[in-house]
């Protein structure tokens, strides 16, 4: 499959946006809006990536950090391309980048029966952690 990894910017919005809303287990928010996609890469440069082969946007991920920890979201890869390593390159990509700027532990988060996820993550050798409470406030 001749397919192409790039950094992600805002012209590849509108695709993005498609493929997380057709994306089983994800759950789009006002966070996910084009203002605060733009403020995030903005504020991660570099981090995040997006597959594509030509026009088709196969695949996202949205990396970054808060200078000690880095985190991923939004990691998609269209339904009819998965078990191709895209996923798998999209998130070595992105933590190289975080390596590359001197973060050493990575955070992901997926939601409570969202077992495709649960099952890719594990697959790829991501530890499950126990004993960790999310707790959310609007600010």
């Amino acid at each position: 499959m001749d397919v192409t990894y790039r950094e992600m910017t805002m012209d590849d919005y509108a695709a993005c946006y498609s493929l997380w809303a057709s994306t089983e287990g994800m759950v789009l928010s006002d966070s996910d809006s084009r203002e605060e996609i733009a403020r995030y890469l903005a504020r991660n440069p570099g981090c995040s990536f997006v597959c594509a082969r030509g026009d088709e946007l196969l695949g996202t991920l949205l990396a970054g950090h808060d200078g000690r920890r880095g985190f991923l979201y939004h990691v998609a890869v269209a339904t009819d391309r998965r078990g191709q390593g895209i996923g798998g390159e999209l998130v070595k990509r992105g933590l190289a980048k975080l390596r590359a700027e001197g973060i050493a532990k990575c955070h992901l988060f997926v939601l409570a029966g969202n077992e495709l996820g649960r099952g890719f993550w594990s697959r790829s050798g991501w530890e499950e952690r126990n004993g960790i409470l999310l707790f959310s406030s609007d600010t």
